[in-house]
């Protein structure tokens, strides 16, 4: 995606509440800001996020996960204006797991939930994903995280569906995915 298409993902919302919020592409020096999300997210966020509590979350991962080509792997994250310095409340990402198909992960600060964030982040991250081609997703979400399967109900056609070991595994297609059709001249 060039600067001109990420530009458009860089805006400045306000939710009804008031809060003034930033949407932006992710950044490598979002690394610390990272790592300061996870030290303010609850045991119960971290481990839906990850499927593991860390004390701290590990250097590598945050250089990793800020660190994106903005094609094949994506990530957007919401900001606080109103936070005395840059605080990332959210992220949203995807990570190419086979050909076509990414996986999605998403994360909002606990006492940001509930505020419309994750709809947000869901929509603006499908519509980054179909515009770089990729139009199927696959998430793996605990069965009790039911937030988080909603959302995916909400915005996404479920086109596959297991449970394993308390795992949900999604394959997914956005609801207002329309594949281009391609004129034949006749």
């Amino acid at each position: 995606m060039d600067t001109l298409s990420l530009a458009r993902f860089d805006r400045t919302l306000a939710l009804p509440s008031g809060e003034r919020l930033r949407l932006r592409p992710i950044r490598p020096d979002d690394e610390s800001r990272l790592s300061e999300l996870y030290d303010r997210s609850s045991r119960d966020t971290r481990y839906q996020r990850f499927f593991t509590v860390m004390r701290r979350l590990p250097a590598d991962w945050a250089r990793f996960l800020a660190n994106v080509d903005y094609d094949r792997r994506f990530a957007l994250v919401v900001e606080d204006l109103t936070a005395p310095s840059t605080s990332l409340i959210g992220v949203a990402r995807y990570e190419p797991v086979e050909e076509g198909v990414a996986e999605v992960a998403f994360v909002v600060e606990d006492r940001w939930q509930g505020k419309g964030l994750g709809t947000l982040l869901v929509t603006e991250l499908f519509r980054a994903a179909t515009e770089n081609g990729i139009t199927r997703f696959r998430a793996w979400v605990l069965a009790d995280n039911r937030r988080m399967l909603a959302l995916f109900a909400r915005h996404a056609d479920v086109l596959e569906r297991r449970l394993e070991q308390g795992v949900v595994e999604l394959m997914l297609a956005p609801k207002d995915y329309r594949p281009r059709t391609v004129s034949t001249g006749q």
